[in-house]
C-alpha cells in the first residue's frame, strides 16, 4: 500500500446490489458480487455499524477479507485513494476492440457480456467462461482447457475482486491480445506489465455514490473510457504474465477515481 496516500478521511460508503462505492478524496468503486456473496456464510460484513469510524488504511485492509463484500469495501476504498492519468486514456469501445482483434480467430471471454452475440457474428470462435453460467456458457472450471487456445482473451475487471485474475493471467498464451474490460476494469498502465494489453472500463451517468444507492448499473460495451497499450508513453519493451496476483496487486492497486470507477483485488501478502 505504499503507493496510496492515506492522508484523508473516508466520508462515505454505500454498498448496492452490483456496486460498493466509498468516497475518500475520489469515489472508488468495487463490483457488489451479491450473488456470489449471498453464498457465503455470514457475517457477510462484520462491523457494519462502524466502518466509516475506521481510518482509510484499515478500511482499505479489508481486501483481504475472504467476504466478498468486505473485500469489495476495501477495494472501494483503495481505488478511491488512486488517481486515473486521464490523459493517457482515449475513448474506445471495448466490445469493439473485442470484436477487431478476435476477427477469424479464437476468443475467450470471462463473464457474460451483453456483446456477446456482436463478437460471434465475426471471430472464428467464442468461449464464454461464466461463473453464474448462462444458456451457452462455459463453466469457470471449463478456462483451464479454453483460455491458453485463445488469440484473444477478454476478462471483466471482476475477476481482480473474486481472486481469479492472477490464474486467468496464467493461462493466457504468449501470444494472445488479453483485455481487461467492464465497469471494474482498473484503468492503470502498470496492468500492461503484467500480460495486459488494453484495459476499458464502462461509464454511465450519475456519481459513484448515486450509482451504488439506485442499483444501477454502469455501461459496459458503449462509451467506455479506455487505456490501450499503443497509447502510453512509456511502456516496457515486453510484457511478462503475473505469476502472483499478490505481485499484481503490489504494483497496481486501481480503479475509481472521480467519475470512473475502476478496482482491483489482492490476496494476502500484496501489500507489505
Amino acid at each position: 500500500m505504499s503507493i496510496l496516500n492515506f492522508d484523508t478521511v473516508v466520508k462515505e460508503i454505500r454498498q448496492g446490489v452490483f456496486h460498493t462505492g466509498v468516497l475518500t478524496r475520489n469515489c472508488g468503486l468495487a463490483a457488489t458480487l451479491a450473488r456470489d456473496a449471498l453464498r457465503q456464510k455470514p457475517p457477510l460484513v462484520r462491523e457494519p455499524g462502524a466502518l466509516l469510524e475506521k481510518d482509510p488504511r484499515e478500511l482499505a485492509r479489508l481486501v483481504y477479507s475472504a467476504s466478498i463484500l468486505e473485500a469489495a469495501i476495501g477495494m472501494a476504498t483503495i481505488n478511491s485513494l488512486l488517481e486515473v492519468d486521464e490523459d493517457s486514456c482515449v475513448e474506445l469501445n471495448g466490445a469493439e476492440l473485442i470484436k477487431e482483434k478476435g476477427k477469424n480467430r479464437r476468443v475467450a471471454i470471462v463473464g457474460h457480456f451483453p456483446f456477446i452475440p456482436v463478437i460471434r457474428k465475426t471471430a472464428a470462435e467464442v468461449w464464454v467462461i461464466e461463473r453464474n453460467p448462462l444458456g451457452g456458457d462455459f463453466n469457470e472450471g471449463a478456462a483451464d482447457n479454453l483460455i491458453p487456445q485463445a488469440d484473444v482473451v477478454a476478462i471483466t475487471g471482476t475477476s481482480l475482486t473474486n481472486h481469479t485474475l492472477d490464474h486467468l493471467l496464467e493461462l493466457c498464451a504468449p501470444h494472445a491480445y488479453v483485455i481487461m474490460l467492464g465497469d471494474t476494469a482498473p484503468l492503470s498502465p502498470l496492468l500492461f506489465d503484467y500480460g495486459v494489453d488494453a484495459i476499458s472500463e464502462g461509464s454511465g451517468p450519475g456519481t459513484g455514490p448515486q450509482v451504488c444507492e439506485s442499483g444501477g448499473q454502469l455501461q459496459t460495451d458503449e462509451g467506455d473510457q479506455a487505456v490501450d497499450h499503443g497509447e502510453m508513453r512509456e511502456m516496457p519493451g515486453e510484457a511478462h504474465r503475473a505469476t502472483r496476483l499478490g505481485a499484481l496487486l503490489h504494483a497496481t492497486g486501481v480503479w475509481a477515481v472521480g467519475r470512473y470507477g475502476l478496482q482491483p483485488r489482492l490476496s494476502p501478502g500484496a501489500f507489505p
